[in-house]
């Protein structure tokens, strides 16, 4: 059996990349792209700008401080997602197994292929392809694995590949630091740090034993991923372009104050399972159904967002528009639809830093106590919404018949 061949694909510095082939003006320069107030954050910045420290997540205020001759742009999330569809197709008719992680990385399965072509070869033919067709600088690297292929990405950027050889991945690892490897945060990396530990080489050295028990499962993990061992498939992608939740009350009712409330709570559990799955939405759709068996939905187009304090307001918008008979209410329905993958948590040319600081801490309390540990008190009334993921291929939260 052929060993296995994993490809990691990232476009380099995504927004400004697209901004500069609208405006090629803006080659060359420094350029922010991000929320235009001081009180916004920089989504995404060029690497003249990155010389003067500035990364994304940094407020704007401070990003113009460091550099006060950056060009700051708002940024279009329509714009970047045509052209990462265009990429998408791209890769879709190359190869034969991918997975789209966000709007601008690509996981491909090339096991196989160096049968026929020769899988480095592939790969390099599949990168002039993407920046002829495209015009957009992208960068990759190849491996036996996820994590030693995103980490040789890294290294390769800007703008070119790497290959690291089957038995080479520890050597490669070795002299890295140990922020270099996938999901070590911040916090895991200060912890590290606090203990001498600042190089992969130094994790290689250590016992298992000794990485589990300061840091349990997760240090088995950074062990694993520091010495090149990452047997995580490649996942098959299927783009996902609504996600929807409906209620059925076991008695038809005409309780306002328990409809707004279990509206609240889908809309807030929805908006949630978007930035799990780092999506952002265009498209709201209310449905209601009286005891009658009359239904009525409603639909409105809105800037992508993944949001609470944006998408809320507008699905009780819709829900009091059509909530005027005054009947007995049989069902209630929220979808969200025009869904594109983004990387990003929430909307970063909208909100600011303290908005975006609230909604990743409120995520982090809902991954790690269950997705009712934080919630709005108007939605309260709904008891029955439980841990999903609508990206996983899970079942939805809210199911028809369920009891409150």
């Amino acid at each position: 059996m052929s060993s296995r061949h994993i490809l990691h694909m990232d476009l380099d510095t995504f927004f400004v990349s697209c901004e500069r082939l609208l405006d090629s003006q803006l080659i060359g320069k420094p350029v922010l792209i991000g929320g235009t107030s001081d009180r916004g954050v920089v989504a995404s910045c060029s690497y003249e700008a990155r010389k003067f420290g500035i990364h994304s997540a940094m407020p704007m205020r401070l990003a113009k401080q460091l550099c006060p001759e950056a060009i700051v742009l708002r940024g279009n999330s329509g714009v970047y997602s045509k052209f990462s569809d265009t990429v998408t197709q791209v890769i879709k008719e190359n190869v034969p197994l991918y997975e789209k992680t966000s709007v601008d990385e690509f996981y491909i399965d090339l096991t196989g292929m160096d049968q026929f072509f020769g899988c480095n070869k592939l790969a390099s033919e599949l990168r002039q392809r993407i920046m002829r067709e495209t015009g957009l600088p992208i960068s990759f690297g190849l491996s036996i694995n996820k994590t030693v292929s995103k980490i040789a990405t890294g290294e390769a950027k800007p703008n070119n590949q790497l290959y690291i050889d089957q038995g080479t991945e520890k050597p490669f690892l070795s002299p890295l630091s140990v922020g270099k490897i996938p999901m070590v945060g911040k916090v895991t990396y200060r912890q590290l740090c606090d203990l001498g530990i600042k190089r992969i080489r130094t994790v290689q050295e250590m016992p298992l034993e000794m990485m589990s028990k300061v840091f349990g499962k997760h240090g088995e993990m950074i062990w694993k991923k520091a010495n090149g061992i990452d047997n995580s498939p490649v996942v098959q992608y299927t783009e996902r372009k609504s996600i929807s939740t409906e209620r059925t009350f076991d008695r038809d009712t005409t309780d306002t104050r328990k409809l707004e409330s279990i509206i609240v709570a889908m809309a807030e559990n929805l908006a949630y399972q978007l930035r799990r799955g780092n999506k952002l939405t265009a498209c709201i759709t209310f449905k209601i159904r009286y005891s009658d068996f009359q239904t009525y939905t409603q639909q409105r187009r809105i800037p992508y967002t993944s949001a609470d304090h944006q998408i809320i307001p507008v699905v009780m918008e819709l829900y009091r528009r059509l909530y005027q008979r005054r009947m007995l209410v049989r069902l209630v329905g929220v979808r969200f639809s025009h869904l594109v993958g983004g990387g990003y948590q929430i909307d970063l040319f909208d909100d600011n830093e303290k908005i975006i600081n609230l909604y990743q801490a409120m995520d982090k309390m809902r991954e790690r106590y269950g997705d009712r540990s934080v919630i709005k008190a108007a939605g309260m009334g709904a008891k029955s919404i439980s841990r999903w993921n609508p990206f996983n291929g899970g079942p939805p939260p809210l199911l028809a018949n369920r009891r409150q």
